[in-house]
């Protein structure tokens, strides 16, 4: 893997078209104790670790949105799972750069 993350989005983004009342795939790849702190409302976990393992559960031709603490895992996610035909997006900065609500 090169680290090649083919597209992104910034939280103020993403939470705009959430607001919106877009309906998006946002998979959280973070570990179950970052979870139950808090999480964006409507989206599905499947940690980093368990990933493809679980890809199976996804559609491949769905955008999905990537996020995690920082933005570091859910770029990797990424790019594993672009590397398998997913249509990825990577949010940048993680949640620690997220203003919006979490449940």
């Amino acid at each position: 893997m090169a680290f090649n993350i083919p597209k992104e989005i910034t939280p103020e983004a993403l939470a705009s078209r959430l607001n919106n009342g877009e309906s998006l795939l946002i998979i959280d790849v973070r570990e179950p104790q970052e979870w139950m702190e808090g999480h964006i409302a409507g989206s599905k976990h499947i940690q980093l670790g368990q990933l493809l393992e679980r890809q199976d559960e996804l559609d491949l031709a769905q955008e999905m949105f990537m996020i995690c603490r920082s933005g570091s895992r859910s770029g990797l996610a990424c790019e594993m799972l672009s590397e398998r035909g997913f249509n990825v997006v990577n949010m940048t900065g993680g949640l620690m750069d997220w203003t919006d609500r979490l449940v």
